[in-house]
């Protein structure tokens, strides 16, 4: 078992994940190798200052901009649009992994004879027109639909066949414009070794296991209980999540770090060891400054950043906006080796501004010259993500 000091398990954590040093990765391809490292980044279409994925990425990816994403997704077509920790962004390489979930979608269908002949004219209409939306053709049906493997539901047919071609691989996502998907037939983009691979990993037990070191590496320290970084990993249970952890301990594929002053053990996986060794000769990094998006992998586990940090993180977008503490869209932010508070901050695009609208510091902050300076930094890079070229503070910096 490996003995960590607490800053040395948030240095840990801030390494692996590109936020504390140099930038570990830069420009389209840095993109593609921080998401091959995570195994997915998750999707929310809201978009107030930039949406969740470009947010992640933006805060590790030197020089990022809004369109390396979209050219890996829709373009390069090496990372594709499918539920993974929620709706997600997985590298194409994945695709066969998520066979079952494709499977039980098509079980799924069973329930819906209805949809057969609607799923026959969708194909006849991109046979003919191409690319489709929802906007772009009318289905007839009134039936309430609900996704096998996410949360989308609803009584639009259109939609909902969409969303069902979708869920079972024969539809991708071609492209988004704002919140709309447009669609296409899967064997047009996905190669067929991928496209008609069968299930890579035999039985629940060791699809288990690859999704459970997956998520392990995508936050970088877990513990083996319940968490929302286990989220949407179907059957996983205390009982079969205890199970996993004993055999990728006896494979020596995760190992196990005690934290000072922490009751629950957490894990790493093996590969990650460098980095650990790295860390124990206590380095003294370049700090930085970044946002975080509200749904990073980074904080998949609250409960953990609670912990480790000290910081208590809640995203509010949910929340009545008379129980809210602090706002609607607030990302955390981080500062060296700590979070030092969360910015409400605003993109308004047609005037060209990023409005600063509110910061609220930890309580322990001081507003030092050198912290101002990463701060306006952090938000002039910020600025030029999201394209505005002037910078409003409604609050002080």
């Amino acid at each position: 078992m490996i003995q960590l000091t607490n800053r040395q398990a948030r240095q840990f954590l801030l390494l692996k994940h590109g936020l504390l040093g140099e930038y570990h990765f830069a420009g389209k391809q840095g993109a593609l190798d921080f998401v091959r490292q995570v195994g997915c980044i998750q999707y929310d279409p809201i978009d107030v200052c930039g949406k969740n994925a470009e947010l992640v990425l933006q805060s590790r990816i030197k020089g990022f901009t809004k369109n390396m994403l979209s050219e890996l997704l829709y373009r390069d077509r090496i990372l594709v649009d499918y539920p993974d920790k929620n709706l997600a962004i997985i590298p194409i390489e994945d695709w066969p992994y998520f066979e079952r979930y494709r499977q039980a979608a098509r079980q799924h269908a069973k329930r819906y004879p209805e949809m057969e002949a609607l799923i026959e004219q969708v194909r006849t209409h991109i046979q003919n027109h191409g690319v489709l939306s929802s906007d772009n053709l009318k289905l007839d049906g009134n039936f309430a639909w609900q996704s096998a493997i996410h949360w989308s539901s609803g009584n639009n047919s259109t939609r909902s066949v969409l969303e069902q071609m979708y869920s079972t691989g024969e539809l991708i996502i071609h492209h988004k414009k704002g919140t709309r998907k447009y669609y296409d037939i899967a064997g047009k983009y996905i190669p067929p070794n991928l496209l008609n691979a069968p299930e890579p990993l035999e039985g629940e037990l060791e699809h288990h296991k690859w999704r459970v070191l997956r998520r392990i590496g995508a936050v970088g320290l877990l513990w083996n209980r319940a968490s929302d970084a286990w989220l949407n990993i179907w059957g996983l249970k205390a009982e079969q999540r205890n199970e996993v952890f004993r055999q990728l301990l006896d494979e020596a594929r995760i190992v196990a770090v005690a934290v000072e002053q922490m009751k629950n053990i957490l894990y790493c996986r093996a590969e990650d060891l460098p980095l650990i060794e790295a860390v124990l000769q206590n380095p003294a990094p370049k700090w930085r400054c970044e946002l975080i998006a509200p749904l990073d992998n980074f904080i998949w586990d609250r409960k953990l950043i609670n912990e480790l940090f000290g910081f208590d993180y809640t995203w509010e977008i949910y929340t009545p906006a008379i129980k809210r503490k602090f706002g609607y869209y607030v990302l955390p932010i981080i500062y060296g080796e700590s979070f030092i508070g969360r910015a409400e901050v605003i993109a308004e695009r047609k005037a060209g501004t990023l409005v600063v609208k509110n910061i609220w510091y930890e309580n322990d902050i001081k507003l030092t010259k050198q912290l101002r300076k990463a701060l306006n930094n952090c938000f002039q890079n910020f600025a030029l993500f999201n394209g505005c070229e002037t910078i409003s503070t409604e609050s002080m910096i």
